[in-house]
Formats: C-alpha cells, structure tokens, sequence
C-alpha cells in the first residue's frame, strides 16, 4: 500500500490510526486520478480530534480577541502569498478555469472573508452587546466552548472550503476550535490551506488544536459524529439528501446544525422586460446558468416567462445559446450521474428537453434547457422544482400575472429569488402583486440581475427558508451575522463590573456599538 498523506490532528501532522483505505483527487476534464493517496479517517482518527478540539476550547474561549484576529489576518496573508500553488492544485482537482474564476475572483474573495472576520473579532460586532442598568442585566454573544464540525462543499475549494471559508472563519472569530472535514474533490488543495492555516496559528500563538482537518470518512461515521452531543455547532455545504440525514442526526443530540441544502432560485420575467431587451436577457440568462458548468448553489434553475410573441422569442434565443454551447466539464463522476438523474426526473415530472442532456468526454455534460408550460407546472410542482446542479435550468410558460403567482407561492423555500421589470416602471404593479408571495419563499429578493453572484457583504444573506437551509434565521456569507451561528448567547445579572466580559462594562473598547438602556451607543455609559 502507497504511503499516505497526514491528517492533521491535535495540533500536528500525523498519520492516520486507523485509515480504512484511500482515495486520490480525479481531473474531472479527464476521468482520471491524479496526486498522492490520501486517507479514509476511522473512529480513533474521529474521537483523537475530538478530544484535542475539546481540550482547546476552554483556551480559545478565553483567550484574547486581538490574538484570534492576528491569526484570521496572517491566515490572509498566507493565502495572498501562496495564491500560485494553491490555484494551481485547485485548477488540477476542479477544472474550474485559473482566470478569472479561481485567481481573481475566488482567492480574493477567501482571504478577504478571513479579514472581514478579524476586523468584527477587533470590533466586538459579532456579539451584540445589550444592558439594561434599570435592571442589572447585561447580555451578549459568547463562544459556545465546544468544537465546531465543518463539511466543506465541492464547488468552492477556497471561499466555502471547510479549512478556510466563510464557516471556517466565523467558528473561530467566534473563538471556538474548528475540526473541518475536507471534501475528496480536492483534498490536495485542503491540504495546502491546512499547512497555511497551521502555520499562521502557531504564529498567532493560539492552542495547537484550535484547527484541525480530516480529508475524508465514511458516512455512516459522519452520521454518528453528528449526533455527538460534545460538539457545538455544525456548518454543512451540499446536498440536500445529506444535509438533512447529519441533520436527524444533530437535532437527536440537541446540535445546531446550519446547512445549505438546496435552490432553484428562480427567475420571473415581466413582459416590459422582454419587449425592452429580451435577447439580452437571454444572453444573461445563458451566461448564469453555465457560469462555473452551473455548480453554483444560486444557479437559476427555473424562469418563468409569460407568453406571447416576446417570450417565444426569448425561449429561442436562450435554446439556440445552450444548443451552441460545448459540454461543460463537472467536478466528478458523481456529480455527473446525479445530473443525469435530475434531467430525468425532470422529464419524468413533464419537462420536455429543448435542448441538450447528454454526457461528453470526461465529467462533462451539455448545458441542458428544459420546457413545460404553467399549468403543468402547477399540477407537479414538486417534482419540476426538484435541483439539477449542473448547467440546467427549466422554463416554464405563465399565460399571466395571475399564473405567475401561483407559481411563485408553489415554491419551496430558496436561497434567492429574481424579478425582472423594466426600467420605465410599466410594470411595477405587476412586481408589488408579484414580490410579496416571493419574498416569503426567499432568503434574497433580486431586481434585475441573475442570482449568481453573492457578494461579501454584512448585509447578504446566503440563506433562506427550508428546505434551501436548515434555519432561515441565518446567513453562511457576510460578517458577523456568519459568526453569529456559531455562538451562544450568555446574560449576567446583578454581576460587578469588574468581572463582567470587556465589551459589557462602563468604559468598552473603541469601537463597540451596544444597545443600552433601549439607545445604541458607542461611547461611555457612566454607572449602572
């Protein structure tokens, strides 16, 4: 047997006690293995994290916000200087294209989340300070002093990757220690950022243990992982078969467990629009729906068009786009199958192909549009709103506004929601009948735009009702509502200034806006 790469475990890198075999990161464009063999962790490589996460929890919780922050901020650095390899790997284990997708846009991205992250550490602005002086009660957001279990997606190997991304970066702005469980699509990529991170921890002075990482274990571990009452906190990435079985698992354990399960995201079309610039808006939709071979959670799976002679012409501009198009190449052979069997069940729920469906060399598949007209819809909803994560999407034909409500309020719960109007405002009526039923089935309501792209920003919510997350009360982008997840809210009554946490005494630190007395304020709040 070749030998194995290390896990990294209590604060070292060591070999695996008890591999149950090994895999190796494929090139999808390919089909092929590529790398060193990496190993499938058991239960001594489960249990020896989680006891070295539990005995650096009560450290990190205590330990000074300033030293987590310096850490997030040469954890950044790191990743800037190291952007060479680390798109290189990342290039070689997802086919994602070097520029602009992996060098200039999602590196970037990953260490400025982690900058983000250290400037509402120096804040406080993840703790949400209140006092009420009336009373003698004081109460912020503290860290929850047990590990937090991190499943890293496919898609994105360095802005969601589960050593580095935004889960990362929020569980330990919240000072708790991070295990994160890499995914196989690129391991080699995970375990770059893992020598990075361990590095800069060490720097920053933080418990050892603080940032750990296994590259892989069976699911039926992972299950009973889940349910561990010892954990904290979950952060989960992916399908919505796994998310909600890890769920089960957790709500059986009393563990919050904040998981992006699944979107559609649909895109409603106003007639205004197509008459103002509806083969641009088939370019646009084009564009979004292929962007990254569509394995975008916010990929506009479903658009409604109306009909009429502007909306035929949409649906032919946008076929003869995805008809011209070459096969895009998917991250793995499951990835591909699954594919398959979405545009099967589809098909299967009445769609009818317009376009596309087949498989190519390698992981890839033809960007696929499918039809089917309002009513047919309506009647099987569930089925035809069911995720195909690859570059698919299904048109569905509304006779009118009316038409076009129901099938807003058919939908389940979704990350974002798009409603095209034009920009004389002809159709702003139709948009205040039709916005109030989606913005109930949405976490992100959007005007103009298609939904991929998700901006770093502490007002983006990359959430939403279930079954598109776990909790619809959270995001999983954008500081420090992020953080927040991964917190526990602590009160104080009648205790002395003196031994209350810093942010929630008299004098605070620079900065620190708290709600007092029912009043925000940042400055001194004299004797309570």
């Amino acid at each position: 047997m070749s030998t194995l790469e290390h896990v990294l475990i209590g604060g070292r890198w060591c070999a695996s006690q008890d591999a149950h075999g090994s895999f190796r990161a494929e090139d999808p464009a390919r089909a092929e293995a590529i790398g060193p063999a990496f190993p499938i962790s058991g239960k001594a490589d489960i249990e020896a994290a989680m006891q070295a996460a539990l005995q650096a929890a009560d450290a990190l919780s205590t330990i000074s916000p300033s030293r987590i922050a310096d850490f997030l901020e040469r954890y950044a650095a790191a990743i800037d200087a190291d952007g060479d390899c680390l798109v290189a790997l990342a290039h070689a284990e997802t086919a994602l294209p070097v520029e602009p997708r992996l060098r200039s846009v999602e590196l970037p991205r990953t260490s400025n989340q982690l900058r983000l992250a250290a400037q509402a550490v120096r804040h406080y602005a993840w703790t949400d300070p209140v006092i009420d002086t009336q009373a003698g009660l004081r109460a912020h957001r503290a860290p929850l002093n047990k590990p937090v279990l991190v499943f890293g997606p496919n898609n994105f190997p360095f802005a969601f990757n589960a050593i580095a991304g935004s889960d990362f970066a929020s569980a330990i702005a919240a000072r708790n220690p991070v295990i994160a469980k890499a995914h196989p699509s690129h391991p080699a990529t995970s375990q770059r950022l893992a020598q990075l991170a361990h590095a800069a921890l060490l720097e920053a002075g933080l418990p050892a243990a603080a940032v750990q990482m296994l590259y892989h274990f069976d699911n039926a571990l992972g299950l009973a992982w889940a349910g561990d009452a010892r954990l904290g906190a979950i952060g989960f990435t992916g399908s919505r078969t796994g998310g909600l079985a890890l769920k089960a698992a957790a709500d059986k354990a009393g563990v919050p467990i904040y998981a992006e399960l699944s979107s559609v995201n649909p895109v409603f079309l106003l007639p205004g629009v197509l008459a103002e610039r509806g083969e641009a808006l088939a370019q646009e939709f084009f564009a979004s729906c292929t962007m990254g071979s569509g394995q975008f959670c916010t990929n506009p799976g479903i658009v409604i068009v109306p009909e009429g002679e502007q909306g035929d012409a949409f649906v032919v501009a946008a076929t003869q786009l995805f008809a011209q198009a070459e096969p895009k190449v998917l991250f793995s052979r499951g990835v591909q199958q699954n594919l398959l069997h979405a545009v099967d069940g589809l098909r299967a729920a009445g769609a009818q192909v317009l376009t596309g469906g087949s498989v190519g060399e390698g992981y890839r598949f033809q960007p696929t549009l499918l039809n089917v007209d309002g009513d047919a819809f309506l009647a099987h909803a569930e089925g035809l709103q069911a995720e195909a994560f690859g570059p698919v999407s299904l048109i569905v034909r509304a006779a009118d506004l009316p038409a076009m409500q129901r099938i807003a309020a058919s939908f389940e719960g979704n990350l974002t929601g798009t409603i095209y109007r034009p920009a004389d405002g002809s159709d702003d009526d139709a948009w205040l009948a039709l916005a109030p039923i989606l913005r109930n089935k949405v976490g992100r309501l959007i005007a103009n735009k298609m939904p991929t792209g998700v901006a770093v920003s502490a007002a983006m919510n990359h959430g939403g009702p279930y079954p598109s997350t776990s909790n619809p009360g959270f995001t999983s982008v954008g500081m420090p509502a992020s953080i927040r997840r991964f917190s526990a809210l602590h009160s104080y009554d009648n205790v002395p200034e003196a031994l209350l946490p810093v942010e929630l005494r008299n004098r605070n630190p620079g900065g620190v806006q708290r709600l007092v007395d029912g009043r925000w304020t940042d400055g001194d709040i004299g004797q309570g």
